[in-house]
């Protein structure tokens, strides 16, 4: 739900994507004492992970050994709302440009709304995403086939087949492998993309690997009960299926960052070690930032939204610190930009 904003207002810190990433910059710019605006094309934060994800395990959140989806997002958006931000959502950006004489950003939404603001943080990722669909069985999409598994429990006793040699793949394929009566994965090729050991806790847990097979048919009569697999010698082999999970990877929208001024590397923001664009106060972290030596991580995602923000904090006011103190000092008065100031 989207909170009550007063486009006259001006912001000090404007986050583009509520995404991980761009909930922890949400959380850290209030943190900082700065007047903070979030603004997610989605009805709902979390980005990605609560399209694509939400009941998946991560591993790989620094003090959770291991989380859904939908656990961390509620958590990061819970820390965001601490310091009373203004969110946004169902609100697509579609412009970014800057008022010359007073050096205010303006983010335009698609409905004509603009947003004043000094800083900008984009954290959009690579933009609208939506899965890639199966060349084979789309037509039974909703009665059978999926592309997300937003509940694993709906598949508890199943037949499963996975389509795809990714991580997603994999990762679908362990989570579901404990309450299926039966998961297989199905690659064209003969390598998997997935981290090595996805693979060796899937041949351990049971999970079946056909490679160098594809989907040939999905068929039933009013959902799938059964897949035909063809292996590389042509021959078909007919398996049991409740549920067909395509895991062929995603398929983005056109990046806007070019026709914003900023320079681009693929589909991603190039930015400097302050995360910051070539345009002096955009910044831009997580999926949509680009860097040498990047990890792109969810966990390299919150380093670089705390990064940007100390940064912005100090673009705002020149004599600000950049580093601000810890959150356990609690009797440290932090350094306060001007959050108050209106400007015509």
């Amino acid at each position: 739900m989207s909170d009550p904003i007063d486009m006259r207002d001006v912001r000090d810190v404007t986050v583009v994507g509520a995404g991980p990433s761009g909930l922890f910059a949400t959380y850290y710019a209030g943190f900082r004492g700065l007047s903070v605006t979030l603004v997610d094309a989605q009805p709902e934060a979390g980005g990605q992970v609560t399209a694509l994800y939400p009941a998946k395990t991560i591993h790989d959140v620094a003090g959770f050994p291991s989380v859904t989806g939908a656990d961390l997002i509620a958590g990061l958006t819970a820390q965001a709302r601490e310091h009373a931000p203004h969110m946004l959502f169902d609100a697509d950006v579609v412009d970014l440009g800057r008022d010359e004489q007073t050096g205010l950003f303006r983010v335009v939404l698609k409905d004509g709304r603009a947003i004043r603001t000094r800083t900008v943080v984009i954290a959009t990722g690579v933009g609208g995403i939506h899965p890639r669909k199966l060349p084979v069985g789309h037509e039974w999409h909703g009665r059978g086939v999926v592309y997300i598994v937003t509940d694993p429990d709906v598949h508890a006793g199943q037949d499963i087949v996975v389509v795809g040699g990714g991580d997603s793949a994999l990762d679908w394929a362990l989570q579901l492998r404990p309450i299926a009566r039966s998961v297989t994965v199905v690659h064209r090729r003969r390598a998997f993309r997935a981290h090595p050991a996805s693979l060796t806790r899937a041949a351990r847990e049971g999970i079946v690997l056909l490679t160098e097979s594809e989907l040939q048919s999905v068929d039933g009569v009013h959902r799938v009960r059964s897949v035909v697999v063809r292996d590389k010698q042509a021959v078909d082999v007919e398996l049991p299926a409740d549920t067909v999970v395509g895991a062929l990877g995603l398929l983005s929208a056109p990046s806007p960052f070019e026709a914003w001024g900023l320079d681009v590397e693929g589909r991603h923001v190039v930015v400097d070690p302050t995360m910051q664009t070539n345009v002096p106060g955009v910044f831009a972290i997580g999926d949509a930032s680009s860097y040498r030596g990047k990890v792109a991580l969810i966990a390299t995602g919150f380093g670089e939204a705390a990064t940007a923000v100390n940064n912005a904090a100090v673009h705002i006011e020149p004599g600000a610190s950049l580093v601000p103190g810890h959150s356990t000092d609690d009797d440290v008065a932090l350094p306060q930009t001007a959050t108050t100031r209106q400007e015509a």
